[in-house]
């Protein structure tokens, strides 16, 4: 029992992989906000390694790198969507040096030291690479170093970590160093030595060579070596999203990388020229018996395909001839057309089903009878004339329609079709009857249909129109106009539908360009179309005029264009008084803003200085009579001390007020009062304030820049009051002779399409933008913070 528990110990020591727990598929690497910010930022990385195999190799043929590492990095850099650039060294101390020099971001397949602790940044560790002992094939597994007696000799590669494992834990064995991984196996199979320690990456690379072939892992030294992602050590960041990614990684991946790079293999008993030469053996025998088998059954296949050949040849030819026939009257039978088999003397000699339904006659009462009973307009002159027609084959008389007599004494309206036929000697009249009755009842439907259409379009208040293209020459033609037309423009129906006439010639000559710009595209794409302008009636009169319309396919797959032309003058009347009032609102509106912001700058002024004087003059004279008769009364002292220190602050009162109505910064120039407002934003709430202003700004009018100044406050005031953001951006830029103002927040954003009943700040903000002649742009989504972008047109002096 305890040597299987030490074999179990020991396969599941060979497994290479220490993997979280995480899904098989990847869909994607989840980061926090603060590391897909930084990421988005440094998507550019380079890569440092150290070339040594399997984990990293150069083929200086191809000019690529390839090995364990090279794929495991492409791996986590597609999961991040990363830019990599690699570097490649020769040892671990140049690559330290590179990492010391600024020159690589981050090194995979490290080992974690406390020296290396000082120069990188480690992940968890993502492989896990056994240290296996090696022995011939022959040898026993399980194989324990404690028990291994002085005389069993263990080659290890010297100097290394590993060879100091062993010599510090294990007093008993005989070390043998060698200087690579490579003498050591070369040693256990010339016999020099018993055992060979190594660990599984490069026994892997050694076990495809034939020379080492009769070798096999007997043991673990539970001394695993745990690969980490090292970076450095100034990215804290870099190194958690490493770590994210390699989370995110799939196990069954890893798993392949694995056995691709890192798990020994060993020959198997197909790679024995023994086996093959048997296996061939084999298989010649096995065809020579399946040849056999194959001469005998084609011989007797061939005897039994000439016997039942005949025999099927025949009974396919009967079957055919009956399944023919039987098709034949099946098909009759089940017409919806009646068929009528009569002879030169008209006298019916076979009918079908539906010619017995169709004329109200039971089964087999239609025959014998002459076809006068059935068509009273029928006399046997007129018979002997289809009859000859139809015999010489006159298309004249192949089909027409008539009235047939029922048996209840109905008439019933049909379609008759004659066809000559000549069946066993015999001559035949087969005639089709076809019950035309539910085409005449949707003739006379149509019909009513489009007189009840006519009365409507008629009495519609406007003009009702159908536009085809005409089949033959391809123009344009109106099939159909309303009465509604002389209502509307004074033209008759027939003076529109004229060639020379149309709807163009109706538009006024100003808007008769964009008509035929919007007509013409509709045309060639065949969709709908729709147009607003102005037409003229026959005496002269301008109209607004509103054209629809819509595209409709035939069934013969022409296209028609139905529409209608409504009269919108008094609703554009209407329109365009309720535009000039609403801009003259606009305008009073701004006049009004400007007259208040003058006004809050002149008293802005006076408080300034009006008060500040008077204020400067108290504390002087406070003064003085601190210096004449402090020393006489302590407690005058105290209250004239008292009394500088209010006026004091209401020195500071005054610049508030006056800061309030008007921030002298204005004076300097907008791209100072912005800086000057953040900073003030910054010192009430607390949240960073970043803002990016032109070093060359052209200055505005003061009405400009007082207006773009009370946007960027009221702007400021919706973030700290309802944004909840933790950082604000600023940004002023000139662009294409146009000012444009950004503010960015990350707070929690809110949905611009929602009412808000109570907010007019953004009304405000919109009317101040319109009084500017400029635009505002509002971006914004639940969770996804605030954008706000204004964007003002320059003056000409100002761009000049």
């Amino acid at each position: 029992m305890k040597r299987v528990h030490r074999l179990l110990m020991i396969g599941c020591l060979w497994l290479p992989l220490m993997v979280m727990a995480r899904p098989e598929t990847l869909p994607g690497v989840t980061l926090e906000p603060t590391q897909q910010q930084w990421l988005e930022t440094h998507r550019s990385l380079r890569v440092g390694l150290v070339l040594q195999a399997p984990y990293a190799q150069f083929d200086r043929r191809l000019q690529q790198l390839y090995g364990a590492n090279v794929e495991l990095v492409s791996s986590l850099a597609k999961a991040l969507h990363l830019d990599l650039t690699w570097r490649h060294y020769p040892d671990q101390a140049n690559l330290e040096r590179a990492l010391q020099a600024g020159e690589i971001d981050f090194a995979p397949g490290l080992t974690q030291t406390p020296a290396t602790l000082r120069l990188w940044l480690f992940s968890d560790p993502y492989m896990r690479v056994p240290q296996l002992i090696v022995g011939p094939r022959n040898a026993a597994l399980g194989v324990e170093l404690e028990k291994l007696d002085a005389a069993q000799r263990v080659a290890v590669r010297m100097p290394g970590v590993l060879a100091n494992y062993l010599r510090a834990n294990y007093g008993n064995l005989n070390l043998q160093g060698v200087p690579n991984d490579r003498e050591a196996l070369q040693l256990v199979v010339g016999g020099q030595a018993s055992y060979a320690v190594m660990d599984e990456a490069q026994l892997s690379r050694l076990s495809r060579e034939s020379e080492f072939s009769e070798l096999a892992v007997v043991g673990d030294i539970g001394l695993p070596q745990l690969l980490r992602m090292g970076s450095r050590p100034d990215w804290p960041l870099l190194a958690e999203v490493l770590e994210r990614g390699l989370q995110a990684l799939p196990a069954k991946e890893l798993e392949q990388l694995h056995q691709r790079w890192l798990q020994p293999r060993y020959p198997r008993i197909s790679e024995s020229p023994g086996f093959w030469q048997n296996l061939a053996l084999l298989l010649g025998l096995l065809l020579i018996c399946a040849l056999i088998t194959l001469v005998w059954q084609r011989r007797q296949q061939s005897q039994l395909e000439r016997s039942l050949l005949a025999t099927r040849e025949r009974l396919v030819e009967r079957h055919a001839r009956d399944e023919a026939s039987r098709l034949s009257q099946f098909a009759i039978d089940q017409s919806t057309v009646g068929i009528l088999w009569v002879n030169w003397d008209s006298h019916v000699r076979y009918a079908n089903p539906a010619a017995e339904r169709m004329l109200g006659y039971g089964e087999g009462a239609l025959l014998e009878k002459p076809l006068g009973d059935f068509e009273p307009s029928l006399s046997m002159e007129r018979w002997l004339d289809l009859w000859k027609g139809a015999r010489s084959g006159d298309s004249g008389v192949g089909q027409f329609e008539t009235r047939c007599l029922r048996a209840d004494g109905r008439l019933l309206p049909v379609e008759l079709s004659l066809s000559f036929l000549r069946f066993r000697d015999a001559e035949y009249l087969v005639v089709y009857l076809a019950d035309v009755t539910e085409r005449h009842r949707a003739t006379a439907a149509l019909r009513e249909s489009e007189a009840r259409l006519k009365g409507i379009a008629g009495n519609v208040p406007g003009l009702v129109f159908r536009l085809e293209r005409d089949p033959a020459e391809g123009g344009l033609e109106f099939p159909y106009v309303s009465e509604g037309s002389e209502a509307l423009v004074g033209y008759t129906p027939g003076e529109i539908q004229h060639p020379q006439m149309g709807l163009r010639n109706l538009v006024h000559p100003d808007d008769r360009a964009d008509y035929h710009r919007v007509q013409d595209l509709a045309l060639a794409n065949e969709q709908d179309w729709a147009w607003q302008g102005r037409i003229l009636t026959r005496q002269g009169e301008q109209r607004w005029a509103d054209i629809k319309a819509s595209t409709r396919r035939l069934g013969n797959g022409q296209l028609v264009w139905d529409g209608v032309v409504w009269d919108i003058t008094q609703g554009k009347r209407a329109e365009r008084a309720l535009a000039r009032s609403q801009e003259q609102l606009r305008e009073l509106s701004a006049h009004l803003e400007s007259v208040r912001e003058e006004e809050k700058a002149r008293i802005a002024r006076e408080v300034h200085d009006e008060l500040g004087q008077m204020l400067t003059v108290l504390k002087l004279e406070v003064s003085m009579c601190e210096l004449a008769f402090a020393e006489l009364d302590p407690g005058l002292n105290e209250r004239l001390t008292t009394m500088k220190r209010l006026i004091s602050q209401l020195f500071q009162l005054v610049r508030d007020v006056a800061t309030a109505l008007r921030p002298p910064i204005l004076d300097a120039g907008i791209a100072s009062a912005i800086e000057w407002q953040a900073r003030r934003f910054e010192a009430r709430t607390q949240i960073p304030c970043l803002v990016q202003v032109p070093d060359h700004l052209p200055a505005l009018s003061d009405a400009r820049a007082t207006g773009l100044f009370r946007i960027l406050q009221e702007a400021l005031t919706n973030v700290m009051r309802h944004a909840q953001a933790h950082s604000v951006e600023i940004e002023l830029v000139r662009e294409a002779g146009q000012l444009r103002m950004t503010v960015s927040d990350d707070g929690q954003g809110f949905c611009p399409d929602q009412p808000r009943p109570s907010s007019f700040g953004l009304v405000g903000m919109r009317e101040r933008v319109l009084m500017m002649g400029g635009s505002m742009v509002l971006h914004s989504e639940p969770g996804d913070g605030t954008r706000l972008s204004v964007a003002i047109a320059l003056e000409q002096e100002e761009r000049t």
